[in-house]
């Protein structure tokens, strides 16, 4: 009776993992000296194919749009491929953007894993940067997911979901800026389902003003489960 109701379990848990959606792992790139570049990665394997795939994204910080070449996209269609393999392809094109020597990665000011469940994924209160006592004011971001139609092509998903995303003010009750309000959904998002905060990076040049970058986590309708990529939203503190 015990062999069997074990071989129940490692039944079960085997399909659960053979049927997970994939969650890209995430890599800060950074900023450029002048802090007008920002540049981060994302990579895994693709559920379904098992092919690996690498996409670098680089951002002007003033316009929040994407430098001309990006964003870079590297998928190997080998499943005996390595991730490694395909990361190497991406920084090689990725480096005719920007270099990555000469990025810096910045300070991490908050950050929640996509597996976190203790915390509010939709929230960050923060210090910009590591300086005790601060001489920073306290910074706010808050995502509100937008309820949208479901496509047709989104099988299995009732309705899709937008964002907006708010840059408080701790110091002023009601006092917000909004950084994106979605009023369509771009087609580079797939079938999106719900996002949450993965962190934010902050930068203090030398000459000019200090800028940050704001990660959020999209998941969305996959093969075989939820999948997970990144998107980035960027601007001045």
């Amino acid at each position: 009776m015990k062999k069997m109701l074990l071989a129940l379990l490692f039944g079960t848990l085997g399909v659960s993992s053979a049927m997970a959606g994939d969650a890209a792992s995430l890599e800060i790139l950074g900023f450029s000296n002048d802090g007008k570049v920002f540049a981060f990665e994302e990579y895994g394997v693709q559920d379904g194919s098992g092919f690996p795939y690498a996409n670098r994204f680089y951002i002007d910080t003033a316009t929040d749009k994407f430098l001309p070449g990006s964003p870079v996209r590297v998928r190997l269609d080998d499943e005996s491929a390595t991730t490694d393999k395909a990361r190497a392809q991406a920084a090689e094109q990725g480096a005719k953007i920007a270099d990555d020597a000469m990025l810096d990665r910045g300070f991490t000011a908050a950050a929640n894993a996509i597996t976190e469940l203790s915390a509010d994924p939709h929230q960050f209160v923060f210090l910009p940067r590591p300086v005790f006592p601060p001489i920073d004011d306290q910074a706010a971001i808050r995502l509100e997911e937008i309820d949208f139609p479901a496509a047709q092509n989104c099988l299995g998903a009732e309705k899709l979901k937008g964002f907006q995303l708010l840059k408080l003010d701790p110091n002023k009750l009601g006092a917000s800026k909004v950084l994106v309000n979605d009023k369509s959904l771009p087609e580079s998002r797939g079938c999106p389902i719900g996002y949450r905060l993965g962190a934010v990076q902050t930068y203090y040049p030398k000459d000019g003003a200090a800028v940050f970058a704001v990660l959020i986590a999209v998941e969305r309708v996959g093969f075989e489960g939820p999948d997970h990529r990144w998107i980035a939203v960027t601007g001045k503190l």
